[in-house]
């Protein structure tokens, strides 16, 4: 689901309130994609996650609440509320939240 951008263009509004849990779920909210990369917010119920992936380009993430598990090239850290967490382009990765979070993804893509 894409929200319609125009409304918030040069109007602040808060991120986290804009997706909601949904038991046993990931929730995805697509809030701009473009060529050059998207901005996704996500709502993850506790004991859900993202299985182990590359992406071609880096991504940043943003935990907006509670905490995740994540994964880069084997090595599993924890990221809570306020971390961000720059993924690299083509290393693997995987997410996991032993509780439910809530996080914003930016991807970069490079030519």
């Amino acid at each position: 689901m894409t929200i319609n951008i125009q409304e918030h263009l040069a109007t602040p509004f808060n991120l986290e309130g804009h997706v909601d849990y949904s038991e046993g779920s990931v929730v995805s909210k697509t809030l701009l994609k473009k060529k050059v990369g998207n901005i996704t917010l996500f709502a993850f119920d506790a004991g859900q996650g993202l299985s182990e992936h590359t992406a071609p380009f880096d991504a940043v993430v943003h935990i907006l609440d509670g905490a995740a598990e994540i994964t880069i090239g084997g090595k599993p850290q924890t990221v809570v509320q306020g971390d961000m967490l720059i993924m690299p382009a083509n290393i693997s990765h995987s997410l996991h939240g032993h509780e439910r979070f809530k996080m914003l993804l930016v991807m970069i893509r490079s030519e």
